[in-house]
């Protein structure tokens, strides 16, 4: 018979309990009804350089930052998610299970586009990458692939923020 130290055995039960937590969520989770629902606020949306207006969700919360674009089958080019981090950090983004490609903006606190990766294909089988802008950021904006390049969007660039301070991150 052998003993287990009482940090593998703290270890083991923590493991354990990840994975009860994580096999109950994907019981209930599917990809028909998506678990999380970010905000649609009313007029919220980020203006680009050039004046145009994208009406964007928001996701404020791990759990609708996990969601975020997943499952959706089409995407406005006039439309996008807004990804809201409570602090400046490298945020990096995957594709799994989103069915569009997408273009990614990170932005500063300052609301300068920090970073873009264009026309993200969706990842069709794990492993899927991560895209890493190696950049600080405090929010993502998602839109739908080619957008960026229509409206010329470029590291430096200021973007304008409307109606979304009164949703913080959480």
């Amino acid at each position: 018979m052998s003993t287990l130290r009482p940090g593998l055995v703290a270890a083991l039960i923590l493991v354990l309990g990840v994975s009860g937590a994580c096999a109950r969520q994907n019981q209930t989770a599917s990809p028909e009804v998506p678990p999380a629902t970010p905000i649609t606020a009313d007029g919220a949306a980020v203006v680009l350089p050039d004046g145009a207006a994208i009406a964007v969700e928001l996701a404020i919360d791990d759990e609708t930052r996990a969601q975020g674009l997943m499952y959706r089958e089409n995407l406005a080019s006039d439309r996008g998610m807004l990804f809201l981090f409570t602090n400046d950090d490298v945020y990096p983004f995957w594709m799994k299970n989103t069915l569009i490609p997408l273009d990614m903006v990170w932005i500063d606190r300052n609301q300068t586009i920090a970073g873009i990766k264009s026309d993200v294909p969706p990842c069709r089988r794990d492993p899927c990458p991560s895209y890493d802008p190696q950049v600080q950021a405090r929010y993502v904006l998602e839109l739908a692939a080619g957008v960026a390049a229509k409206h010329r969007l470029a590291p430096g660039q200021k973007v304008r923020f409307r109606n979304v301070d009164r949703y913080p991150a959480r």
